[in-house]
């Protein structure tokens, strides 16, 4: 048994959420590559769509996800990983999570504060 990479043309979504409280982290997308590297490293592998590439979270940054559990839901085609997130924050843009931004009343609000700089991470 293995996910279905025939479905969403090689692609599946991933969903990351913190092993410790079950926060949601990100969601990002893998394909076979992605998911041997991360099977064989237990560090979380994903393919960026905009580069077209495989990338190691946290290669450039130093905030790898460790892998603590791993599930696929009953078709076989997303894939759940449950992460310790070294460094505190998920997120690119310097947030612990993807998902900084509250919609309410038609409004988006961001709504936690910044683990860290990215510009003093990534224009190393």
């Amino acid at each position: 048994m293995k996910p279905d990479f025939d479905k969403g043309d090689g692609l599946l979504p991933a969903i990351v959420q913190e092993y410790e409280t079950g926060e949601v982290l990100m969601l990002a997308y893998v394909n076979q590559e992605a998911w041997a590297r991360t099977l064989e490293t237990r560090e979380a592998h994903y393919f960026s769509r905009s580069r077209k590439a495989i990338w190691h979270k946290g290669g450039t940054s130093g905030h790898v996800q460790k892998i603590k559990e791993i599930r696929v839901d009953c078709d076989f085609d997303a894939i759940l990983y449950k992460v310790e997130q070294i460094g505190g924050a998920a997120c690119h843009k310097g947030y612990k999570s993807c998902f900084f931004t509250r919609v309410e009343d038609q409004k988006f609000e961001i709504c936690e504060n910044m683990v860290f700089d990215p510009k003093e991470v990534y224009n190393k």
